[in-house]
């Protein structure tokens, strides 16, 4: 039997925590927090981590397990989510997955495993190929596969560059063609993904907001903390909203300066998460920040999924 899986993504700013929180206390649900930065300790702020008082009772995981040198790769992740689902769903309750990186979260879900490799070297050769479709087009990168693995190639379209890439990766990895193998995802899980954004100068408007909001509330201290311990050195040290303000502290920018920077930054973030998200994985999207009305249709969606 498949576990119910929950995953709540999206852009920084729109509100995933609260929503998360909302649906944990109406469907008997602990939170998993999918975002690879808030495994670290004294990192709150420039994180958005969850403070005790907004968690409502509703337990948490994966907060605070890593000092800011240890290294948590996406193997971590995938490791620790498996293990918090299983002791949710023992706890007789529904995981959900609250934010996250989308490369992250569809590993988690497309849980592939090629030969003896890590997942970090399994996104390496992924990337590889992924990057050689934007340098030269779907076209060749099909064409590629078309050399190695024909029947594959005749049966992938040439815009569905997931599942081209993943024949080439199969082959490369194990010899043997993709055609004359079963390709299953992982059945381990039945996932819901809701997602949340708003019109783009919107988002960007909260944004920008947010970090000047983070930078009122100890965002500084933060920065400064990781800066004066190894900075862009530290596995830690090089989150978007920390690593803007080293030049500050070093006194070659104004804090003027490092704040724009930030904020162009998580911006830019923003928006490749949402291409990855719309063009990787299979999501429900809401606009609850202005369409509140919006909200009860995700009860209504979450509802419908738990009773199937």
């Amino acid at each position: 039997m498949t576990q119910k899986l929950l995953l709540i993504v999206g852009p920084t700013a729109v509100g995933k925590t609260s929503l998360s929180i909302e649906l944990a206390q109406k469907f008997n649900g602990e939170i998993i927090s999918g975002d690879s930065m808030q495994v670290y300790r004294k990192l709150d702020v420039g994180t958005a981590k969850v403070t005790a008082e907004e968690m409502q009772g509703v337990k948490h995981y994966m907060l605070d397990i890593n000092e800011i040198d240890e290294r948590f790769s996406v193997a971590d992740f995938i490791q620790l989510c498996q293990t918090d689902i299983a002791t949710i769903a023992q706890n007789e309750a529904l995981p959900i997955i609250a934010g996250g990186t989308g490369f992250y979260l569809h590993a988690l879900l497309n849980d592939f495993h090629l030969g003896q490799d890590s997942y970090d070297e399994q996104i390496k050769n992924r990337l590889k190929w992924h990057q050689f479709a934007k340098e030269h087009g779907k076209q060749k990168l099909w064409d590629k596969l078309a050399q190695i693995d024909a029947k594959a190639a005749a049966k992938i379209p040439v815009q569905n560059e997931q599942r081209i890439v993943r024949a080439l990766e199969v082959y490369e990895k194990t010899g043997k063609l993709f055609s004359s193998q079963a390709d299953q995802k992982n059945q381990e899980f039945d996932p819901l993904v809701i997602g949340l954004t708003t019109e783009r100068v919107l988002l960007y408007e909260r944004i920008n907001q947010r970090v000047e909001l983070m930078v009122q509330n100890g965002l500084l201290d933060e920065a400064r903390y990781l800066y004066e311990n190894g900075g862009e050195k530290l596995p830690a040290g090089k989150g978007i909203g920390y690593k803007e303000f080293y030049p500050y502290f070093s006194g070659d920018i104004s804090l003027t300066e490092a704040i724009e920077t930030a904020q162009k930054n998580s911006r830019h973030y923003a928006k490749r998460q949402l291409t990855w998200f719309r063009n990787k994985m299979d999501v429900n999207w809401f606009d609850i920040v202005q369409h509140p009305e919006q909200r009860s249709q995700i009860d209504d969606l979450v509802a419908d999924w738990l009773a199937k």
